[in-house]
Order: C-alpha cells, then sequence, then structure tokens
C-alpha cells in the first residue's frame, strides 16, 4: 500500500536565514522585498514565510532564489492523515492497551505532570467524557473553514493515546499516556483528513510560542526528498527544547515485498519519526522503513496496529491501525520523560532513543527499538 503521491497548492514556502528568525518585522520586510508581494503568512519563530508568488527568475529549475535572505524554497504540498483503515485482532486486557503493557507505561509513577504536549490533527471532540474538566488549549488553524471540533476521528484517537486519562469512562480501558500533560490541541487537518504545509507550520509555530515539550504530527506525505522547511523548523524547534515526532509512514507492504520509505516531514534529521509495531512487537507490514537519504530513517517504533483508544460521541472508544497510532505513543512517553528527568529538545531524544527495548530487529525497521516510560523494570517491559 504505496497511498497517493502529494499534490501541490501552487503556493511556496520560503526558508529564511536565520539572523530573521524571531524578529517579525524584519521577516515581513525580507519577504515583501524578494517577492515584491505580501505574503500569506510569516512564521518568524520558524524562520519559514508562505508566498502565492515568486519572482519571475525564481520559478525555473529546482524553483530557487537568488537572494542570501532565503536559504531554500519549496512548492507547498498537501499532506494526509497518516492511518490504516483495516481491522485486526488485538489483545488487551480489561484494564490496559497492550500498547501502555508493552511500553511500560502501565508501571511508570510519571503521569507528564509540568510538561505541555501539542498534537496537531483534525482537533478533538471537546465534549468527550473523558475529557471533561481537563485543561486543553485548542485552536483552530483552518481559519473561517472548521472548528477545532474533530469531525473525523483522528485526532481524538491520537490525542487520546498521547494524553488520554489514567480512568476513563466505565467500560473503557485504560489507553491514554500523559494523563496530565497540558494539553495543546492544534486542528491543521480538515475532518476528511487533509491540510497543507501552511496549516501544519502554524500549528508547529504555536507549538513553539507555548513552549510545549513536544509536538505530536501522525500525518505526512509520500516524498522521498527531505524537505529544507521542515528540517529548518525541526532543528530550530529543537533549538527551543521543543521535540517534533512524526509519523514514519504507511507506504509500505512488506507481505509484497515492499519496505516502503519514510516521508515528508519525519525524514527530516531533526525530527523523530516513528515507526509501527504489533502486539507481537514484529514490524507492522504497512509501517515505513529507513530510506537512503540523510534523515530518512526510522528511529523508534511505538505500538501501531490494534490501537485502542478515544473517538468522537457518540461511539467514545475505537480501534485503529497505523503509524499514527505509534506516533502519540512516543509523544506521550516523551512527556513522562521530560517530567522524570526534565530533559528537553536534544537531550529528550537521546534519552528515548537510549532507553528504547532493542527488539532483535534491523535498525532500519525499527531504529534504536521500542519506546519504553520511564521507571519500569526491565521484566515489565517485556
Amino acid at each position: 500500500m504505496t497511498g497517493p503521491a502529494p499534490t501541490l497548492t501552487g503556493r511556496y514556502l520560503l526558508v529564511l536565514d536565520d539572523t530573521l528568525v524571531d524578529d517579525e518585522e524584519a521577516a515581513w520586510d525580507a519577504v515583501r522585498a524578494v517577492t515584491g508581494g505580501e505574503p500569506v503568512a510569516v512564521f518568524p519563530g520558524l524562520g519559514i514565510a508562505v508566498v502565492d508568488r515568486l519572482p519571475e527568475d525564481g520559478a525555473g529549475p529546482g524553483v530557487r532564489v537568488d537572494d542570501p535572505r532565503v536559504l531554500a524554497v519549496e512548492p507547498e504540498r498537501r499532506v494526509r492523515a497518516i492511518s490504516v483503515d483495516r481491522a485486526v485482532e488485538y489483545i488487551d486486557t480489561a484494564e490496559l492497551t497492550w500498547g501502555l503493557q508493552a511500553t511500560a507505561v502501565a508501571t511508570s509513577a510519571r503521569t507528564g505532570r509540568g510538561t505541555r504536549v501539542a498534537v496537531l490533527d483534525t482537533g478533538l471532540d471537546l465534549g468527550h467524557p473523558d475529557f471533561a474538566g481537563r485543561a486543553i488549549q485548542a485552536k483552530s488553524f483552518l481559519t473561517g473553514v472548521e472548528t477545532v471540533q474533530d469531525g473525523l476521528g483522528h485526532g481524538t484517537h491520537c490525542i487520546g493515546t498521547a494524553a488520554g486519562p489514567l480512568t476513563p469512562g466505565e467500560g473503557r480501558r485504560r489507553y491514554g499516556i500523559a494523563a496530565d500533560t497540558e494539553l495543546f490541541v492544534g486542528k491543521v487537518l480538515t475532518d476528511a483528513g487533509t491540510g497543507t504545509d501552511a496549516t501544519i507550520l502554524a500549528g508547529i509555530s504555536w507549538g513553539l510560542e507555548s513552549a510545549c515539550t513536544v509536538v505530536s504530527l501522525s500525518l505526512g506525505a509520500n516524498v522521498r526528498e527531505v524537505s529544507a522547511v521542515y528540517e529548518a523548523v525541526g532543528r530550530r524547534a529543537l533549538a527551543a527544547g521543543t521535540l517534533i515526532v512524526a509519523a514514519a509512514g504507511n507506504n509500505a507492504d512488506r507481505s509484497a515485498g515492499n519496505p516502503g520509505f519514510v516521508g515528508v516531514p519525519a525524514n527530516s534529521p531533526s525530527i523523530l519519526a516513528v515507526g509501527a509495531v504489533d502486539q507481537r512487537l514484529g514490524i507492522a507490514d504497512f509501517s515505513a522503513g529507513s530510506s537512503g537519504v540523510d534523515g530518512g530513517q526510522v528511529d523508534l517504533v511505538g505500538p501501531g496496529v490494534a490501537v485502542y483508544s478515544a473517538w468522537p460521541r457518540p461511539r467514545l472508544a475505537a480501534t485503529l491501525s497505523g503509524t499514527s497510532m505509534a506516533t502519540p505513543h512516543v509523544a506521550g512517553i516523551a512527556a513522562l520523560v521530560a517530567e522524570d528527568t526534565g530533559a528537553t529538545g536534544s537531550a529528550l531524544w537521546s534519552q528515548l532513543t537510549s532507553s528504547a527495548l532493542g527488539l532483535g530487529l534491523p535498525v532500519s525497521d525499527v531504529g534504536a527499538g521500542l519506546v519504553q516510560a520511564p521507571g519500569a523494570s526491565e521484566e515489565a517491559s517485556l
């Protein structure tokens, strides 16, 4: 299952020189001077601009702008939520999902207190009873199009895994990890599960401005080449103390001999790429493998097959598969590690990979291994 090739919006993304980062006025002025027009958006904290036109000499081969204030230019893509709609038998207990058992969340004393996690997706069912009374910062970046209310379910499911409650409502097993993190919900994908680079960048910018410990992206595009835009964003986020984790992608069909490849934005060297394993801790058939490009490797894996989590009313819970489901496991556990050690940014990345459970599988498939919560015994992890 390779998935559709990405489509383009007709707009462009500019990576601005580091000297313009965090200088809003200078960044806007520079983009106006370079393009001769008004930008669609400028994200000063990221050093990224979105424009609907380039100078006439900038639209040629390679799409470039010959100005030292612009480090790179890329066409803006449309992206999609990354999940797999397939029925898979799963093994949970009445109290816990299999994923929380395999990653030792069940035996960890940490709950993400003192951290902030941003999940950028299709939003959240704000009336879901498992999130009643929870302090949530919510914002839609689909201005004038859709509110943050989740009309698809993908976002609610991912948020449930990353930051759901310790004790959900009657009849629902525990599925959430960082129950006490401060939760930031950014709607960057429509209720059809699609979005653009501009909406995602706006959400990431919001996450950095809000000093989030982790930004979780269960989305992407099937593009092998590393995006200079997302690499600049990932690098600047790490420097600011924010770790971005992203789904590796579902473009593999391993049973047919196709290992797939890690797509944008997960293939950026400064964004942590997450693959998926099944209940037997084997690589999921759909989970993308490492490619030969710099940054195109899988860094960690999380539970991604038959994952039970929150779902919009009236259903309240559902089971899905995909690297989308593995990614919020890593995001939630990153919050637990940050609470446990105080690590942020690159240090948090290092602690997540160094504490991962080795699976005896190729590094190209699982990276450092299965993400593990802090404060758990090896016996409990296995």
